[in-house]
């Protein structure tokens, strides 16, 4: 059982920002920026990939309103929602989760270094065909 489940029980108090029958979001305790806001499904899968179709709808629904809400409340013109899968993605907490984190005008906020490779054509087509192949509606 994680943190995230005791919130969602009761027994770790949260400052609760939105809540449904499938979602809850509310403030990270430890904020990258004013107003990061985490949006966790009531279901409990450690990785994004576990969920099921009903939680990823229900997070797909809410969401974008937290972001509007957040971008609303905080007066920040920019955003990042990150999502982490796994220890060797920087995944503390092993309950899907999803940050929502406010860039503001003294640049507080999420910092991102991206070092991009090239995709080759062929490999590009190798690979998606792959990745198509293992796409299973419903599952």
């Amino acid at each position: 059982m994680s943190i995230f489940t005791k919130i969602i029980r009761g027994e770790i108090p949260c400052h609760r920002v939105y809540e449904d029958e499938h979602v809850l979001a509310f403030l990270d305790i430890a904020p990258l920026s004013p107003g990061h806001t985490l949006v966790i499904p009531k279901e409990e899968k450690a990785t994004l990939d576990e969920l099921s179709d009903e939680s990823a709808a229900a997070i797909g629904r809410v969401l974008p309103r937290i972001c509007r809400a957040v971008m609303q409340a905080t007066g920040a013109t920019a955003y990042n929602v990150l999502q982490n899968n796994g220890a060797a993605a920087h995944q503390a907490v092993f309950h899907v989760h999803f940050h929502v984190i406010p860039k503001t005008a003294d640049g507080r906020g999420l910092g991102i270094g991206w070092n991009a490779g090239r995709l080759d054509p062929a490999a590009g087509r190798e690979l998606a065909a792959k990745i198509a192949a293992g796409v299973t509606p419903g599952r």
